[in-house]
């Protein structure tokens, strides 16, 4: 069992509102700040964080590292930073970033997740529960391979569904479209970003996305 369940929930909770309701889309490392309310937005993240320590009992076997976790709220438009890590220990939001969903999610381009899938080809973005693997040099440069814990994502490591940074992810997309860039179902982040992300959601965690 994750320690002190209830109390990381409840401070977890106490959050929510400077995350879920927040409108303002942001690559860098941002800690919580007071929210602007977004009439887009939805109050997402409470559900999101319980379904995480869920899947950090369920699947504790295969997670080395429980302290930090990184979360996806594909409930929100890619415009919003989606992506947390989270302390599960101290109950915090580490740090929040913008992160793309595949173009087989969001086939109109809208800015929104529609759909997923865990089959090969489909460039949709897969739900649940991802331990995450090493860092390689890849055509994005340092990326780190994921393995899907789930039924949903059960393919995601033969499908080369990775953490990676992309040039079509960045706040300035975000503002000025409306949206960021669609992957092919690899969880993509801004260029400036993607150090942080590789340090703190590093090899042996839970990387947990859901709608």
């Amino acid at each position: 069992m994750v320690p002190d369940r209830r109390r990381f929930i409840g401070a977890m909770a106490a959050t929510v509102g400077s995350l879920a309701l927040s409108g303002q889309p942001a690559s860098a490392v941002t800690p919580p700040r007071e929210p602007e309310v977004s009439p887009f937005a939805k109050p997402t993240l409470p559900l999101l964080v319980q379904q995480a320590v869920a899947a950090l009992d369920r699947h504790g076997a295969h997670i080395r590292h429980r302290d930090l976790v990184g979360l996806v709220d594909f409930g929100k438009a890619s415009r919003e930073t989606r992506f947390h890590v989270v302390d599960v220990i101290g109950g915090k939001v580490v740090s929040s970033h913008l992160v793309s969903h595949g173009s087989g999610s969001d086939p109109a381009n809208s800015g929104w997740v529609q759909r997923f899938s865990n089959d090969f080809g489909s460039n949709a973005s897969s739900p649940g529960a991802y331990l995450t693997g090493a860092t390689y040099q890849g055509k994005h440069g340092r990326s780190r391979r994921l393995i899907g814990l789930e039924e949903a994502n059960s393919a995601a490591l033969e499908r080369g569904i990775v953490i990676h940074a992309a040039s079509y992810v960045s706040a300035d997309m975000a503002m000025t479209q409306g949206r960021i860039g669609r992957s092919q179902g690899c969880f993509a982040f801004a260029n400036a970003d993607i150090d942080c992300i590789l340090e703190q959601v590093s090899e042996g965690r839970l990387l947990f996305a859901a709608k």
